[in-house]
């Protein structure tokens, strides 16, 4: 059984609360009819242009917003049917990353409590005491290649590649199975973004972590991903092997992202 399940999931939104615009009185499918799986262990790639729909769907995945109709299933449960106790037992093995690690991080925090948050909140075993939870988040730190020097620091001490590092030790502190990788280094310079792919891949190594990874941008997608979706206009117009994707693509769209970036022209 995949790890994830998505069976006809659509996402309209009334124009007034769409983020993509459109006619006045009118609607915004963001998500339109879209299926998939996404087995454990894996990476399933999601690219598409800005405003394609990933971010919604990402989203839309960990319930973050409501689904106007479809199912996801998590282990076989279909989450926009799960109470809230229920909600709240599964959240922990849903986890995002968000694109800016500059806005995702509360600046009024210090590193030691944004890590902490989810700890408290959830109070997994071994993180019933403050010593607990100060000893689980010095671990988080160490795994994502920083020390227990940043502890006590804030936000706006830290450089951007450091606070998406930072935001990677969050997502990661409540042991979850699956993450949602939105744009986790478009904010970010090429050498750092690399940096930040490069720990993406070695934490699915060490905690067996299956993503979501959502970019625009073709090379990124392909050197993380087993498989890749392709998103247009709310729809997954082609979903294959990394390699199938970008050597025989088949749809003309997709064909265009590849064209866009001249070393993966197929």
């Amino acid at each position: 059984m995949p790890l994830i399940e998505i069976h006809n999931l659509t996402k309209v939104f009334p124009h007034a609360e769409s983020p993509f615009g459109g006619k006045p009185g009118g609607e915004v499918r963001a998500v339109d009819d879209v299926s998939f799986d996404i087995h454990a262990g894996e990476t399933l790639g999601l690219v598409g242009e800005s405003g394609s729909g990933k971010s919604t769907l990402g989203r839309l995945i960990l319930r973050l917003i409501e689904p106007t109709s479809g199912s996801i299933l998590l282990y076989g449960r279909d989450l926009p049917s799960a109470g809230g106790a229920e909600m709240r037992h599964l959240r922990r093995d849903l986890q995002i990353i968000f694109q800016d690690p500059f806005a995702s991080l509360d600046p009024r925090f210090r590193v030691e409590d944004i890590i902490a948050e989810p700890l408290l909140i959830h109070g997994p075993e071994g993180c019933k005491t403050a010593e607990g939870v100060r000893a689980r988040v010095a671990e988080l730190l160490r795994a994502v290649g920083l020390d227990e020097s940043a502890l006590r620091r804030y936000p706006h001490e830290f450089s951007g590649g450091q606070r998406q590092r930072i935001g990677i030790a969050r997502a990661l502190a409540l042991r979850p199975k699956f993450i949602v990788c939105d744009e986790p280094v478009s904010a970010l310079d090429v050498s750092v973004g690399a940096q930040i792919v490069n720990l993406l891949a070695q934490l699915q190594r060490d905690f067996g972590l299956t993503y979501l990874f959502i970019s625009h941008s073709m090379p990124v997608v392909r050197y993380l991903s087993n498989r890749i979706a392709v998103m247009y206009r709310g729809k997954i117009v082609e979903l294959a092997e990394t390699a199938q994707i970008t050597e025989h693509p088949q749809h003309s769209y997709t064909r265009s992202l590849l064209e866009a970036t001249p070393e993966l022209s197929a």
